[in-house]
């Protein structure tokens, strides 16, 4: 088998977003503006008509994912591998915070996939381990899956499936809350639908 097509979508806004802290692995809540978020993307993601929803196991992806689910009817499953970037000592600072002990640490970041934060994982990792989830529902289903996970491992991943060099990938902007990713396949290889789509409520 192999899919037709993959929206990745990110979770909605978390009490973390709303206070401008990095969050990374850290369990932080959808509030009730993510939680609408999450309501009024669903009639547009149904018409995707997804087989199955593949979700982050921290609780604000699973929280957006059972939104969907719910309402549509699809089955959801749960994987770890679907996590946001380790932050490591970042995690629940603001940027600011992280650039007072850091200086000049949060643009390296940014730019480059390949840093690592003080105990944490970078971008290429992520989408290492990401991608063994897309390689396991290409193999199981045929039409359309979606993953319901974070902006840093949707922009990470969005640059491995397209087998961008890893220099380029900072090129893509970011995924703001509750927007989504589509990928189609065209001759065996995916291709980049939309990027960052969303409702404009």
């Amino acid at each position: 088998m192999a899919l037709r097509r993959l929206v990745l979508w990110r979770h909605g806004e978390t009490d973390y977003n709303a206070t401008g802290r990095l969050q990374g692995h850290l369990d932080s809540a959808l509030t009730e503006t993510g939680l609408n978020q999450a309501r009024f993307a669903v009639p547009v993601l149904a018409g995707f008509e997804p087989e199955v929803v593949v979700a982050s196991d921290l609780q604000r992806a699973r929280d957006t994912a059972r939104v969907f689910t719910t309402s549509a009817e699809v089955p959801l499953r749960i994987d770890e591998r679907l996590r946001e970037t380790h932050l490591g000592k970042w995690q629940g600072l603001t940027t600011a915070e992280v650039e007072q002990e850091w200086p000049g640490a949060v643009t390296v970041w940014r730019t480059d996939p390949t840093y690592t934060p003080p105990d944490g994982e970078s971008r290429v990792e992520v989408a290492e381990r990401a991608i063994k989830v897309v390689h396991e529902v290409d193999a199981e289903f045929s039409e359309t899956v979606l993953l319901c996970a974070h902006g840093g491992l949707i922009s990470a991943l969005t640059g491995r499936l397209l087998d961008l060099p890893v220099r380029n990938w900072s090129q893509l902007g970011g995924i703001s809350n509750c927007h989504w990713t589509v990928f189609t396949r065209r001759n065996d290889r995916w291709r980049l639908s939309s990027y960052n789509a969303g409702t404009t409520r």
